[in-house]
C-alpha cells in the first residue's frame, strides 16, 4: 500500500500526453502538451556549461546552499525587481529548480493541514507539492474573459484568514497565463498581512509579459518585504530546462530554514550548470527580450487561429487554454479526439485546480515555431466540431 501522503497526490497529465505523443514518431503532430522551448539558452550559459565539464571544482557536493557567483547574481535579480535589497549570504540559496526550492520552502513552512492559497486554474505540481508538504490547497478563481484571466477578489475577501498559512501565487499563471495587475496583487497582499501569512512567489516566468506588460513584484508592497519569498528558476526565461536550477529568496530566518529541508531532500544542485546559470543572470545579451517577442508572436497566431472558439487571452507564459465544454467535450475525451483527428497533442486539465478544471485543454505554444502552428484552427474543427 502507498503511503498515506501520497494518497491525494495525482496524476499531471502531461507524462501520460508527452509518453503518447513520442510512441506516435509522426513529425506532423503538433507539440502542445508539455512546456518545452526550441528557443535556445543563453549563448554565455553553454559556453559555460562545457567549459565546467573539465572543472573539478564542479564535480563536487560543496558548496551544499550554491555556488557563491550564483547566489550573489539570484538575490541581485530579485532584489532589482522587487525594488528590495537582499543579503546573498543570509537571504538566498539556489535549490535544484524551482520546484523543488518550493517544496522545500512548503515542508519549511507548513503544519499538517495548514491551507495554501492557490488560483484555481493552477499548475498541478504545484497543488501536488501543497499536498506532499501535508498542506491543503484553497483555492482562488481565476475569471475568464474576452480581455484575459481576472482573479476573483471578491471570493478572495471572502476565504477564512484563519487556516491559510501561505498563499502560492505565480505570475505569469500556468497554464492561464493569467498576468495579475496591481489591484489584483494588492488584494492578495493585503490578505496575506490580515492573515499573518507567507507569499511564495513563483516568479518563473515573470518577464514573459506580452503587450507591453511590466513586472510587478509583491515584495515591493507596503509591508511585504518580511512575507514574501520569491522561489525562481532557469527553466523559462533563460531555457534552460535541462539545466535544474533555482532559487530561494526571502527572509534569512525562513531561507535558514528552507536550506536546512534541502540539504536533507535534494542535498545539491548540479554543478556544471550553477555557473552558466550565473553566467546567463549577469549576461546583457540574455536573449529574454527577443524570445519574449517571438513566444507573442506564436501565442498572437495561435489566438487568430482560434478566434471562433472564444479561448481565453494569455498576458504572458508558455500556454492557453481552450475551454471544450462550449463545444459538448470534456477534456480527456477533446485531448484524444484532438491527436487522433488533428495531430494536436493537448494536455487535459484535469486535477489542475477545481472540478471545473477539467474543461480545458492546454495548448503550449513556445515550442512550435509560428509556420508550423498556422493551420490549428482547422485542425481542432476538424477534431471537435
Amino acid at each position: 500500500m502507498p503511503a498515506t501522503r501520497l494518497a491525494h497526490i495525482t496524476e499531471i497529465g502531461v507524462e501520460q500526453m508527452g509518453d503518447l505523443a513520442d510512441s506516435l514518431k509522426d513529425p506532423d503532430v503538433l507539440r502542445l502538451e508539455n512546456l518545452d522551448t526550441d528557443l535556445r539558452p543563453p549563448q554565455s550559459a553553454l559556453q559555460f556549461t562545457k567549459s565546467a565539464v573539465d572543472q573539478d571544482e564542479a564535480n563536487s557536493y560543496l558548496p551544499f546552499f550554491g555556488l557563491d557567483v550564483l547566489r550573489q547574481a539570484a538575490a541581485n535579480l530579485v532584489g532589482s525587481q522587487s525594488d528590495q535589497h537582499y543579503d546573498w549570504a543570509t537571504e538566498c540559496i539556489i535549490s535544484a529548480g524551482g520546484l523543488s526550492g518550493i517544496l522545500n520552502v512548503l515542508l519549511a513552512t507548513l503544519e499538517p493541514d495548514d491551507e495554501v492559497l492557490l488560483t484555481d486554474p493552477t499548475y498541478v505540481g504545484l497543488i501536488n507539492r501543497v499536498r506532499l508538504a501535508g498542506g491543503v490547497p484553497r483555492f482562488v478563481p481565476l475569471i475568464p474573459s474576452a480581455r484575459g484571466w481576472r482573479l476573483d477578489v471578491e471570493a478572495l475577501a471572502r476565504i477564512d484568514l484563519g487556516p491559510v498559512k501561505a498563499a502560492l501565487m505565480m505570475s505569469p499563471g500556468m497554464p492561464t497565463g493569467a498576468v495579475f495587475d496591481h489591484e489584483e496583487w494588492q488584494a492578495v497582499t493585503g490578505f496575506c498581512r490580515r492573515a499573518h501569512c507567507w507569499l511564495i512567489n513563483d516568479s518563473a516566468m515573470e518577464r514573459i509579459l506580452y503587450d507591453g506588460g511590466a513586472v510587478i513584484h509583491p515584495a515591493s508592497f507596503p509591508g511585504m518585504r518580511e512575507r514574501v519569498v520569491t522561489v525562481g528558476s532557469a527553466s523559462k526565461e533563460y531555457r534552460m530546462i535541462g539545466w535544474r536550477v533555482g532559487w530561494v529568496v526571502g527572509p534569512a530566518a525562513l531561507v535558514a530554514d528552507a536550506a536546512r529541508v534541502s540539504i536533507s531532500n535534494v542535498v545539491c544542485q548540479t554543478g556544471i550548470a550553477m555557473g552558466a546559470v550565473a553566467a546567463a543572470i549577469n549576461d546583457p545579451d540574455d536573449g529574454i527580450p527577443s524570445c519574449v517577442a517571438e513566444w507573442q508572436r506564436r501565442r498572437d497566431v495561435l489566438l487568430e487561429e482560434l478566434r471562433d472558439f472564444g479561448v481565453v487571452p494569455p498576458h504572458g507564459g508558455w500556454s492557453l487554454l481552450l475551454d471544450v465544454s462550449h463545444l459538448g467535450w470534456d477534456a480527456p475525451a477533446a485531448s484524444k479526439r484532438l491527436l487522433e483527428l488533428g495531430k494536436i497533442a493537448a494536455t487535459p486539465m484535469i486535477n489542475w485546480g477545481s472540478v471545473s478544471s477539467r474543461k480545458y485543454v492546454r495548448f503550449v505554444f513556445s515550442n512550435e515555431p509560428v509556420d508550423r502552428l498556422r493551420g490549428v484552427g482547422e485542425r481542432v474543427r476538424r477534431a471537435l466540431t
